[in-house]
């Protein structure tokens, strides 16, 4: 459901509250902790070292947070690299109109550039962060309280048309009470200086922020403060002292405020939610707001009924994080704590909901009858959309027009994230952002100090076919389709191991189906029988089920639609 220039609650929150602001560019780190009484430079290696910082974890945790290979791994598709610096921790990454390939190293407060010609990395040393982690460890030494090592997850990065590199982060700020807090800031990173600017941009005393998603448009840098609730534009071109700054504040008190894309006409898309309660798709009218501003009739308190509209979430949509624009300009959703991705349509205003592949145990483990995918966040290039289900150790590749699904696995794997008792090769990599560049699909791989590559480029190791795409059940009848799957004609393998695909995005068990489930795919191909069946209690109305197979490297489907009545 639409509602457009409504809502008094709405309208209440935002009046006032879009504002315009400068922002200082570069500060001086130490300015935010005062004159220290401790002088890091006394403190010898020794007990240094006894403060554990390091790394930042104990023996433990390093196998969980900071890898259990030694070596990176590969498979048909799939193609990693060992970052040389030990627990990087990556996360944001981008790649530049030279191809290089940019990433955010949340544990050292590092961005590392890989050149995919040479397969090299090089690492950047961030004084400032340096300088801001012995602040941040002085305070807390000075104030009785066990120091830490400073680090931040680092959600969005973007290249800026100058060459430098932008990404997003918090650090920590001793307010007037003493004490510590953390703050939103963006990083500016210069390739040809090798220089870091650290800028904040949130207002003064907000220390409830989280930027993640960053894209430059323009002049333009938007970005989403989670935990704020507020989706930012700033304006770099405006004024080179500092960074002109409005926030567009969350239509729910205590709301989140995830990923965002932009359509074909600039307008602004992106996902409004509170846990477990209620969420919104928002429709900001970012050229109108922008001419109006220009005009001067944009003040302190105007109301955003004539630049805002939002759409209800449908049931099952709960975790909004990714969010993109389709080639159809249909938008897409990913909902981070399902196995669901949805569609919804302008034009229609409906919401289609579709889901992935179920995770096999290799990277769930034995944890719970029910696994989850979790794609986090998605994409679209060239007629594709992409997302990371990270926990399904997965890059999904779905094309919206013939809605196929490809998913290619990650190899390495972390078994400190799932119950891998009894399970040899188990776990996730916790792959948490990707880039795409041509046929390539860039990603970092949080927990196993690793980037990687997918090439979508090599051929699929078989095709699969469906005799029907389109199925009308009544409650209790039961039909059968077939799934032809045939191995591709350059494969090597004399036969490939294969298991079939299938799953349901029908919330409750309306939907049921059963066929044979492993192989061995020869060259005369299989065809195997799936029966659905709508149960009894089945709720009428349309559900997308997704039928395929998959190896260990790759599963590839194809939705069909199944309405029952």
């Amino acid at each position: 459901m639409k509602t457009r220039k409504k809502g008094i609650i709405f309208f209440a929150i935002v009046a006032g509250i879009m504002l315009s602001s400068g922002v200082t560019i570069a500060i001086n780190p130490a300015q935010w902790f005062g004159p220290s009484t401790v002088n890091i430079d006394e403190i010898n290696d020794e007990e240094f070292d006894a403060l554990g910082l390091d790394l930042g974890y104990n023996d433990d945790e390093v196998l969980q947070f900071c890898s259990t290979n030694e070596h990176a791994m590969t498979n048909e598709y799939v193609k990693e690299y060992k970052i040389p610096t030990e627990c990087t921790q990556p996360l944001a990454i981008t790649v530049d109109h030279n191809g290089m390939v940019w990433f955010a190293q949340t544990n050292t407060g590092n961005i590392a550039k890989f050149d995919p010609l040479t397969e090299t990395f090089t690492e950047y040393d961030n004084p400032v962060w340096t300088e801001l982690e012995q602040s941040f460890i002085l305070s807390a030494i000075e104030n009785n309280v066990p120091p830490q090592k400073l680090r931040s997850m680092m959600w969005g990065m973007d290249a800026f048309p100058d060459g430098s590199i932008w990404y997003t982060s918090r650090i920590p700020i001793q307010a007037e009470d003493n004490n510590v807090y953390f703050i939103g800031v963006l990083w500016k990173f210069s390739k040809d200086t090798g220089s870091y600017d650290v800028i904040p941009y949130s207002e003064e005393g907000n220390y409830n922020s989280l930027p993640q998603k960053l894209s430059i448009e323009g002049s333009k840098i938007i970005l989403n403060d989670f935990t704020a609730g507020n989706l930012s534009f700033l304006d770099y071109a405006q004024d080179k002292q500092g960074l002109m700054h409005y926030a567009i504040p969350a239509v729910f008190s205590n709301a989140f405020t995830s990923d965002f894309a932009i359509d074909s006409e600039k307008n602004v898309w992106y996902s409004n939610w509170i846990p477990s309660d209620q969420g919104i798709l928002v429709k900001f009218d970012f050229p109108g707001y922008e001419v109006q501003s220009a005009d001067g009739e944009v003040t302190q308190g105007l109301l955003l009924q004539d630049f805002v509209e939002w759409y209800n979430f449908p049931i099952g949509l709960t975790t909004p994080n990714g969010v993109a624009v389709g080639p159809d300009q249909k938008i897409w959703i990913a909902d981070t704590s399902s196995n669901y991705f949805f569609s919804f349509d302008p034009k229609t205003e409906e919401f289609i909901r579709y889901i992935t592949s179920i995770p096999t145990i290799d990277s769930y483990g034995n944890f719970g009858k029910n696994p989850v995918s979790n794609p986090y966040w998605i994409e679209h290039h060239d007629n594709y959309l992409i997302m990371n289900q990270h926990n399904a150790n997965r890059i999904g590749m779905f094309n919206p027009s013939s809605e196929t699904l490809v998913e290619y696995t990650v190899p390495s794997r972390n078994p400190n994230w799932a119950d891998c008792e009894g399970i040899e090769y188990c776990g996730v990599a916790q792959v948490f952002d990707f880039a795409v560049d041509g046929k390539k699909i860039w990603f970092t791989e949080w927990v196993e100090n690793n980037i990687g590559v997918v090439d979508t480029s090599i051929p699929l190791p078989f095709t699969i076919e469906i005799d029907k795409e389109e199925i009308t059940l009544e409650k209790g009848q039961t039909t059968q389709i077939t799934l032809e799957i045939t191995k591709a004609s350059n494969s090597d393998d004399n036969t490939i191991d294969v298991s079939v695909n299938s799953s349901t995005a029908s919330i409750f068990s309306d939907l049921i189906i059963t066929h044979e489930n492993n192989f061995s795919l020869s060259d005369n191909g299989n065809i195997i029988t799936v029966e659905i069946m709508a149960s009894e209690h089945a709720l009428s109305g349309m559900h997308k089920v997704l039928l395929g197979a998959y190896t260990a490297d790759i599963a590839v489907s194809q939705f069909i639609t199944v309405t029952i009545v």
